[in-house]
């Protein structure tokens, strides 16, 4: 029997775990609806705002098969409570600041399950992920830069997943505060 995921130096998990783009699936769009779903009867019923996020939430751009998925909490809900359920119901707590917690559910010991899901906990207003896939959506010719960036950085970051979003970095940046901009206090 191989190791244990939590047994993994961050390079084993970089190779179990390459980074792969695939064409967009209209599938996404299904898994991030019924992990929604799922999610509505494990958080409380007090004010959450899910949101589909990230690549996948881009129309016709390829993307890592990965749904990212923001979760606001009322800034009144304590962020531990929640973690809590959300460890009960199979997510694994991967890093926590005070404000922020992300988890994921979908890594086994043999690599990526079919389904994969990182779940972004925040409060109601860090959201800048909204902006960013909503003026991808209204801007084409942005989303396909976006692509074209993505994939031109692929194989040189296979396995270095924090490379590979630190180069994306500026442009995701410079979208996001063109969004801003543009819809103004939208969320």
């Amino acid at each position: 029997m191989g190791k244990s995921l939590s047994d993994m130096t961050l390079e084993e998990l970089w190779k179990l775990f390459p980074i792969t783009l695939t064409e967009h699936n209209e599938k996404w769009a299904e898994w991030y609806a019924e992990e929604e779903k799922r999610l509505a009867g494990i958080l409380p019923p007090s004010g959450i705002r899910i949101s589909h996020i990230g690549s996948t939430a881009i129309n016709n751009i390829w993307a890592k098969p990965i749904i990212d998925i923001l979760a606001e909490l009322p800034a009144t809900l304590p962020m531990d409570g929640v973690k809590e359920s959300l460890v009960q119901n199979g997510y694994i707590c991967m890093s926590e600041q005070e404000n922020r917690k992300s988890f994921n559910m979908g890594y086994t010991s043999e690599g990526y399950a079919e389904k994969v899901f990182h779940l972004h906990l925040r409060y109601r207003g860090d959201n800048d992920e909204l902006y960013f896939r909503d003026y991808m959506n209204d801007n084409p010719l942005s989303a396909k830069r976006y692509e074209e960036l993505k994939l031109s950085l692929w194989k040189q970051f296979e396995h270095d997943r924090d490379g590979y979003t630190a180069a994306k970095t500026d442009f995701v940046a410079e979208q996001t505060d063109k969004a801003k901009k543009h819809y103004g206090n939208k969320y």
